[in-house]
């Protein structure tokens, strides 16, 4: 796990405050790709429970695992009775359960690739459905985004993460579906597009780059100045594109 993977625990609260949640057609999406009832799920890296909140709130019963406390603790301040939570990394969970579906939410990047499908396909009932679901929050307007990368340059050269496998951003299928394809352990691999747009002010846009793991691990003083620099060049509310991208593969039938 590594200390950007870590570095939220700090930010739970403001994790909470500014990260968007998943609309309801997430839900019916992966629903409808399941084609049978899902009555248990587990989540990898829950947070402070976005995700979370979406599946237990329409019957799915869930296990929420993250391996850092403080945003566990966040996340059971907002979840309904049907959750279960667990302080655990990926790499800690131990086959036992197996579960009808397996979710990450803007999580599944930090998991150790060595073993993922393996280990994932063990934590699946037979027929089951992973799911990988997020995506970056880009400020929709280019000359804002222009203004932006220009004020964030001498403290970063980006704030995104990068492709895992290094697959090109206009590469029709995109990582994790990538790997997925060349899996032995899963089929039906489809990848869509839940086209969002959101409006915030200035001062929330700024929480929002407050939880993003580039700027978490800067020093404190780079932090103050950075957020200080894009600040100044925003006008008084952005506009977002935060399309939510979807890979969603079935657990191969155990012969």
């Amino acid at each position: 796990m590594s200390g950007r993977a870590l570095s939220f625990g700090l930010m739970a609260e403001a994790y909470e405050r500014f990260r968007p949640g998943y609309p309801v057609e997430l839900f019916d999406m992966v629903m409808a790709y399941a084609a049978q009832p899902v009555r248990t799920a587990l989540e990898i890296g829950a947070g402070t429970g976005k995700a979370t909140r979406l599946f237990a709130q329409r019957g799915v019963t869930v296990t929420a695992t993250e391996p850092d406390g403080a945003m566990l603790a966040e996340l059971r301040k907002h979840v309904p009775a049907n959750v279960r939570t667990m302080q655990a990394a990926f790499e800690d969970l131990r086959p036992g359960q197996r579960y009808g579906l397996v979710y990450a939410a803007a999580a599944l990047h930090w998991t150790n690739p060595q073993d993922r499908w393996l280990r994932m396909a063990a934590l699946l009932e037979s027929g089951g459905v992973f799911a990988s679901f997020g995506g970056p929050v880009q400020l929709a307007d280019p000359a804002v985004k222009e203004a932006v990368r220009v004020a964030r340059s001498p403290f970063l050269a980006s704030d995104e993460v990068p492709s895992p496998d290094g697959t090109p951003s206009d590469n029709d299928m995109q990582w994790p579906g990538t790997e997925l394809q060349r899996s032995q352990w899963f089929a039906d691999v489809q990848q869509s597009v839940i086209e969002r747009r959101l409006t915030l002010s200035a001062r929330d846009y700024i929480g929002h780059l407050s939880t993003i793991s580039a700027y978490l691990v800067l020093p404190a003083l780079e932090q103050e100045q950075v957020f200080s620099q894009i600040m100044q060049v925003l006008p008084e509310t952005v506009e977002l594109a935060a399309d939510i991208t979807v890979h969603m593969a079935r657990r191969r039938y155990r012969r």
